[in-house]
């Protein structure tokens, strides 16, 4: 038996998917604000890349615990 499966969207570069989460509640939220504030956020960059620019800005831990949550999501997406 043969099925019609459309293949899925190609999952978007994590921080571009993180920037669309400025209305979302909590450290991601904020997260995701900030990081659109930020003209040297790495905007097509990886969950990596994000952490190490939030090393060189010496970012607050709970945005560290942010990006791990955000992650998860964007995994998930």
């Amino acid at each position: 038996m043969q099925t019609n499966t459309e293949p899925a969207a190609p999952r978007p570069p994590f921080s571009a998917w993180l920037l669309t989460q400025q209305d979302r509640g909590g450290l991601v939220g904020q997260l995701s604000t900030g990081a659109a504030a930020d003209r040297r956020f790495p905007k097509h960059g990886g969950p990596d890349d994000v952490r190490a620019h939030l090393t060189r800005m010496q970012a607050d831990g709970d945005m560290f615990a942010a990006v791990d949550d955000a992650e998860t999501d964007w995994l998930c997406y």
